[in-house]
């Protein structure tokens, strides 16, 4: 008897893995659990359990045999899911057994209740009967329907491929001569049914928005490390890209490259040296990820670069595609948008998902700096965050301080001003602690404070010389820099 399993089965909440029957349930009653949890992320029926927990088996009357549910689930489910049944024994009678269902995410099939063609999704404890377009966004997820192999009859090659984008993609692929644009678009199985399809615009439309308003990535800085509102709005920079991918690609990289800072620091062997706020890899295949793998299906929502003091955030509508998990995406392969993913490859800008993802990793490490953190807000979309160090934000202190103390700071050195970084960023600093990190003596840091006190750009504070708590900090007069 496993206690352990048994203590699962009886006091568990139903949720979005698990649900409990007794065995008196219908065994047509039961298709619609098994289809919901086959086509969400899997989850487990226990049959013979009551709603409350109590445990009620299979010895009651009216109760259904194990052989009436399994023949149920070959009938009614179509595809056939992928499924085991386990009895599960708590007590001494024959009948004293839970049937325990075990049901496997289907990752490439909409499963569907026959012969009503129904489908079922398993939302938090409910298990819930799609509509045509939840059923069509499914398929999406699952690769049985490719948003990008949609056709749009309203559009035509004349007017609405960018000739330019196509003839860039052929000089990638060292195609000479003249260029024959629909003969390419239809190589790459962008023309359906003498149509162009979404991933055609997407990649070589003149104007994406005009078919696609959601296919846009829209770039906000904000001063500071949260967003604002109202009179205290902190939006410093904000523009829109609202092109063709590959036009997307090569616009917003030179722009965030402007926005981003080199700073100099203070290595340990006494020399100054200037690094990136960012590594330029691991932004830029943030935002190549984002568009070729977010889902173009979800409207009225968009990609989204948002810049603060002490991260990035790219923001991509759609959770990660079909057998991808936040635990599984370093080393899983599968793309929502393969036309897109092979169009880009092309053009050397897509990597293999997960090699982009290692990779990012990587060079976050490289730079020491935090791991990258991926999440789903809500399930419904993908989050990345690359976080800069707190040298980065040295940098924007700098700035601030450079205004603060205005003429007095052009005739500062390089190391003074270092130091005025160092104070401002740890707030009190003992003579002990700037010693350490100039790798200099105590004496050397004591005179070199002492004497930005004396021009009134430090401030001591302590009751004596002798006071071991005594400490420098920014002069009051200027305030808290923010």
């Amino acid at each position: 008897m496993n206690l352990k399993l048994l203590d699962y089965l009886g006091n568990t909440a139903e949720g979005p893995y698990f649900d409990r029957k007794s065995s008196r349930i219908a065994p047509k009653d039961i298709i619609r659990h098994i289809i919901a949890f086959a086509n969400a992320n899997g989850g487990s029926l226990a049959i013979g359990v009551e709603d409350d927990g109590e445990f009620t088996g299979f010895g009651m009357q009216r109760s259904h045999s194990p052989d009436e549910y399994k023949e149920e689930i070959l009938k009614s489910c179509y595809p056939l899911p992928s499924f085991n049944f386990e009895k599960v024994a708590y007590g001494s009678k024959d009948t004293d057994y839970i049937l325990l269902i075990r049901v496997e995410a289907s990752s490439n099939q909409v499963i569907m209740k026959m012969p009503e063609k129904t489908v079922y999704f398993r939302v938090s404890d409910k298990s819930m009967a799609l509509n045509h377009d939840q059923i069509t966004k499914l398929e999406y997820d699952k690769g049985q329907r490719f948003f990008e192999e949609q056709e749009i009859k309203d559009a035509t090659i004349e007017e609405d491929i960018d000739y330019d984008i196509v003839r860039m993609y052929c000089e990638k692929m060292d195609v000479t001569g003249d260029i024959n644009v629909k003969a390419t678009l239809n190589a790459r199985g962008l023309i359906r049914n003498r149509h162009l399809t979404n991933a055609a615009i997407l990649l070589f439309g003149k104007n994406p928005t005009k078919f696609l308003p959601q296919a846009r990535v829209r770039f906000i800085r904000y001063d500071g490390m949260k967003p604002l509102t109202g009179e205290r709005i902190n939006i410093s920079k904000e523009k829109v890209f609202d092109a063709a991918i590959p036009v997307i690609l090569l616009q917003i990289a030179d722009f965030i490259r402007a926005q981003l800072r080199e700073f100099q620091f203070l290595a340990s062997n006494g020399q100054f040296k200037r690094i990136p706020e960012y590594p330029e890899f691991a932004w830029f295949e943030g935002i190549v990820n984002a568009l070729t793998h977010r889902d173009y299906s979800v409207s009225g929502d968009h990609i989204r670069v948002s810049m603060y003091d002490d991260r990035m955030e790219i923001f991509s509508p759609g959770k990660l595609p079909n057998i991808v998990t936040l635990k599984n995406m370093k080393y899983t392969r599968f793309s929502r948008n393969p036309r897109i993913a092979r169009i880009l490859t092309e053009f050397g800008w897509v990597k293999e998902l997960n090699e982009g993802v290692n990779r990012i990793y990587d060079e976050m490490q490289s730079f020491f700096l935090k791991s990258p953190q991926y999440s789903e807000p809500n399930n419904q979309a993908v989050r990345l965050i690359l976080e800069n160090s707190i040298t980065s934000r040295n940098i924007r202190a700098s700035d601030q301080l450079s205004t603060l103390f205005a003429k007095e700071w052009v005739t500062l050195s390089d190391e003074e001003r270092v130091i005025l970084q160092y104070l401002y960023c740890n707030d009190k600093v003992k003579v002990r602690d700037l010693a350490g990190f100039l790798g200099k003596s105590v004496v050397y840091a004591r005179k070199v404070l002492k004497e930005l006190t004396a021009r009134g750009l430090a401030e001591w504070k302590g009751s004596s010389v002798k006071d071991p708590h005594q400490y420098y900090t920014i002069p009051r007069q200027y305030g808290k820099i923010k």
